[in-house]
């Protein structure tokens, strides 16, 4: 039986010898308990205690070869990862993240000392942003996968969370983060693996170890306050697919000025004869904040979330354009699991 590509990373290369042996590990990398959780990791169910009424709850898949590669991953990049795909959706509400379920799929062919190395950066993401780990489940699998199911409480005290879906004519549509780093970080590490580093750093570094931008998502809702007409969504799977789904039916005049796109995508779009704008809108699993919002409170967000930029004017009716030209999203191919070719051919088409 061949075996896993992480298994050269460490001296020992013996599998876990069984579920308890698992159980141990993530007992000695995850706290036990909480104010949240009150009690240890070893019962049929997790017993929480609830400080407020309303949850956010959300569950991400994440498994190799699907959203991920060992071949150019670290142990530690992929569990830190998996963690911060599920709590992007948190910040994408304004929530503050509180506790997360794991299940976890294991090929017989892992061995326990990547194992450790996975988890051991998933637990320090797990700190980074304050979410305790409550229990989930352990299971073989044919290839690693996490099953992450996270919740949080409303950062905003009785504000409500975020939603999509809110925005209407003449609402500011905005970004917090960037959109095509990490597109073209997957591109190069798929062509090149690791070596991708050195010409595209950042852009290699937005698809391994992407930002959390929790405090930006709780810091848009306080602003917000009371009034519902914030939209915002987590941008994973990109602009392209994205942006129809957070403004339900209304479409946008985008701008993207080439000085506001990151000079990674710059050179890549040079490298591979591609018009920047276009892997901008078609990247995706750059985990940034999707908005858009009423001109009133265009000028709060912008003093107060820096890395918020403006994108551009929500139209009244379902038709995009991108800077001044006419734009078809349907012919960007963003991210969709059920596309053929989404993770083995990462082609863009040019607009």
């Amino acid at each position: 039986m061949t075996a896993h590509p992480w298994n050269s990373l460490y001296r020992d290369s013996s599998p876990p010898a069984s579920e308890d042996d698992c159980l141990a590990l993530i007992n000695d990398l995850f706290p036990e308990r909480s104010g949240h959780f009150p009690l240890a990791r070893d019962d049929d169910c997790a017993f929480l205690r609830l400080s407020s009424p309303a949850l956010a709850l959300s569950t991400d898949a994440f498994l190799e070869d699907v959203h991920f590669r060992s071949a150019y991953f670290t142990p530690a990049e992929a569990g830190a990862k998996a963690l911060t795909a599920a709590v992007s959706d948190l910040a994408a509400v304004g929530a503050e993240p509180l506790g997360f379920s794991l299940g976890l799929f294991l090929p017989p062919i892992l061995s326990r000392a990547a194992l450790a190395g996975c988890l051991a950066g998933m637990a320090e993401k797990s700190r980074s942003c304050g979410i305790i780990l409550t229990g989930g489940d352990l299971s073989r699998g044919p290839r690693l996968g996490f099953c992450l199911t996270v919740w949080g409480a409303p950062a905003a005290g009785d504000a409500p969370f975020a939603a999509r879906g809110r925005a209407g004519p003449g609402d500011v549509l905005f970004l917090a983060g960037r959109a095509g780093l990490a597109r073209v970080g997957f591109m190069a590490l798929e062509k090149t693996g690791r070596q991708a580093l050195g010409r595209y750093p950042e852009a290699c570094a937005a698809h391994l170890a992407p930002p959390l931008l929790l405090a930006e998502g709780q810091a848009l809702v306080r602003l917000a306050g009371q009034d519902p007409s914030l939209s915002l969504m987590d941008c994973s799977d990109g602009l392209a697919r994205d942006l129809p789904r957070l403004l339900a039916g209304r479409g946008a005049d985008l701008e993207i000025p080439r000085g506001e796109i990151h000079a990674d995508v710059l050179r890549a779009a040079e490298d591979w004869g591609l018009a920047p704008e276009s892997l901008v809108l078609a990247g995706g699993e750059d985990y940034s904040l999707a908005g858009a919002c009423p001109p009133s409170l265009w000028p709060r967000i912008r003093r107060d979330v820096p890395l918020a930029r403006a994108l551009g004017r929500v139209r009244p009716d379902a038709l995009f354009s991108c800077n001044g030209a006419p734009l078809r999203l349907e012919d960007l191919a963003g991210f969709d699991h059920f596309r053929p070719g989404n993770y083995s051919n990462a082609r863009l088409k040019m607009f």
